[in-house]
Parts: structure tokens; C-alpha cells; sequence
């Protein structure tokens, strides 16, 4: 009879710039898979948005997400990736540098 062990967890190995906040902003279908597939393009990535805001307007939705701590490189393989996804159509990265005196964001 074997015996499992638990380990603990792979220390995060993703590359990070705690300074700089990223925002995407989504122009899409108003689908209900639509704020779902955005999500977990940031939760795979072990993220939670600073903030997300999503707007209905007649048949199109915006989908707004910041989040801090994103390499350039990750951030824009990110886009790509929204730029992907059927019922999106337009997609906006612009990011900011975060003040150094600012609490830094939870793992």
C-alpha cells in the first residue's frame, strides 16, 4: 500500500511588476459567455482584478478589469488573447505606474 503525500505549493513563478497597474478595457457581444471567458484569462494567471466594472448597453457590453502587478509581456499576451475570444471586438491595454508609498496588493 503506497502513501500519498501533500506538498505544498510551487512558489509563484510568474515574473511581476508590483508598480504598474493595467487596464483592459473589452468591447463585446452582449453574450452571457462573454464576462466569464474575460475572467478567466486572469484567474489562470492566479489574478484578482484591482477592480471590474461591466456596462450593458443595449446589445453591446464594456468590460473594464485593473490589475496590478503585470509584466508588459504578460499583460500583452493577455490582450492578444482577449482579441481571440468570438464575440469580442475591441480591446484597449493601457497601464500606469503606481506611487512606491502605495500598500502593495495581496497575492
Amino acid at each position: 500500500m503506497s502513501t500519498v503525500v501533500l506538498a505544498a505549493p510551487a512558489a509563484e513563478s510568474r515574473p511581476t511588476d508590483p508598480n504598474r497597474c493595467v487596464a483592459f478595457t473589452v468591447e463585446a457581444d452582449a453574450d452571457p459567455g462573454t464576462l466569464p471567458r474575460v475572467l478567466e484569462l486572469f484567474a489562470k494567471r492566479g489574478l484578482v482584478p484591482l477592480s471590474l466594472t461591466s456596462q450593458l448597453l443595449g446589445d453591446r457590453l464594456t468590460v473594464g478589469v485593473e490589475v496590478v502587478g503585470m509584466v508588459q509581456a504578460e499583460s500583452n499576451h493577455v490582450g492578444n488573447c482577449l482579441r481571440q475570444i468570438p464575440m469580442v471586438s475591441q480591446v484597449s491595454v493601457t497601464d500606469r505606474t503606481l506611487p512606491n508609498d502605495l500598500p502593495a496588493a495581496a497575492d
